[in-house]
């Protein structure tokens, strides 16, 4: 595996890692959407992977992430269209969504260190 995507692999990891750390103990969406800092947190968060996925995306298009082109596309969406997304969203992604991008990672990254 190229060294580039390993760091954009481990940046995603680590961010999605960070994101889990900043949210409430106990997983309460109505105490997420009362705490600006953490949705501002996880937001930029969101931001950072879907920015690593882009730079992946154009190292090895064929990457094995599910929806890697959504997660794009959502960077973009909080980045440019901030008014459009509604808490709702954020957290659904944040519960369904980054457990399975962060599976996948840790597997290319246990694959690739299984190969070397």
């Amino acid at each position: 595996m190229d060294n580039d995507i390993k760091i954009l692999l481990y940046d995603i990891q680590y961010t999605i890692e960070k994101i889990d750390e900043s949210l409430p103990e106990k997983r309460i969406f109505e105490e997420f959407c009362n705490d600006w800092k953490t949705k501002k947190a996880v937001e930029r968060g969101i931001e950072i992977v879907g920015e690593a996925m882009s730079r992946l995306l154009k190292i090895n298009p064929e990457i094995s992430i599910t929806n890697a082109r959504k997660i794009v596309d959502t960077r973009n969406r909080v980045s440019h269209g901030y008014d459009t997304i509604s808490d709702d969203i954020i957290w659904r992604i944040v519960i369904n969504d980054l457990p399975i991008l962060k599976t996948e990672v840790e597997k290319l990254l246990t694959e690739n260190n299984t190969q070397t």
